[in-house]
């Protein structure tokens, strides 16, 4: 988790989003569904062909994920400012946030034809944040310790969606930008769900 360590910075920068987002009458939850279409939207963009068929579809899919990211950080600020941050709004963000990254994966691996891959960084994913709610489930406490944060996953689907529409050929092993991604995504989350296991299995016993 490195970009996560700079959320209070990002935070300082919300203040118009907030405001205009009061204004037009928005609720958190509501920003947290935009969000959350934000994120359908990049995974349809990269689902719908591969980056040499279709290099804007990235670019627009990339632009789509870091809506998501800033959105998700905009939520959480606008329901301080209106005093109606609760439990249920939180229960809502994180649902929303999970399927937002399976849309966002699915859409990566549609894109690509890889299928197999796109499935371990699913999981991956999935079992990383499913350790740290379980882990908090026991008493031990909220886990949020790994390598990759989910702002860390958002800012290199960011990136890696533009490098994809400029470099769209196979660059290790016959894999490409994107499969390299999900790639990482598939080591590093089993990786930190593995490892947040251990952890609390280690303090339990």
């Amino acid at each position: 988790m490195t970009l996560d360590q700079f959320r209070p910075w990002a935070e300082k920068g919300l203040s118009p989003f907030v405001r205009a987002a009061d204004s037009l009458g928005l609720s958190p939850d509501g920003v947290s569904v935009i969000a959350f279409g934000c994120a359908v939207a990049a995974g349809v963009a990269f689902g719908l062909a591969p980056p040499s068929e279709s290099p804007l579809a990235y670019v627009a899919g990339s632009v789509l994920v870091f809506a998501n990211g800033w959105l998700d950080l905009v939520d959480g600020a606008l329901a301080r400012a209106q005093g109606t941050d609760s439990s249920g709004g939180d229960l809502l963000d994180h649902v929303l946030d999970r399927y937002a990254d399976i849309a966002v994966l699915v859409g990566l691996a549609a894109g690509v034809g890889r299928y197999g891959i796109g499935l371990a960084a699913v999981t991956g994913v999935l079992m990383t944040s499913y350790l740290g709610t379980q882990i908090q489930a026991v008493g031990i406490g909220r886990e949020y310790g790994g390598l990759l944060g989910r702002a860390d996953r958002l800012a290199l689907i960011g990136v890696g969606g533009v490098v994809a529409a400029v470099v769209p050929g196979p660059l290790v092993a016959g894999l490409g930008v994107v499969a390299l991604l999900l790639v990482v995504f598939a080591v590093v989350g089993h990786f930190t769900a593995v490892q947040r296991f251990w952890g609390a299995w280690s303090e339990l016993n």
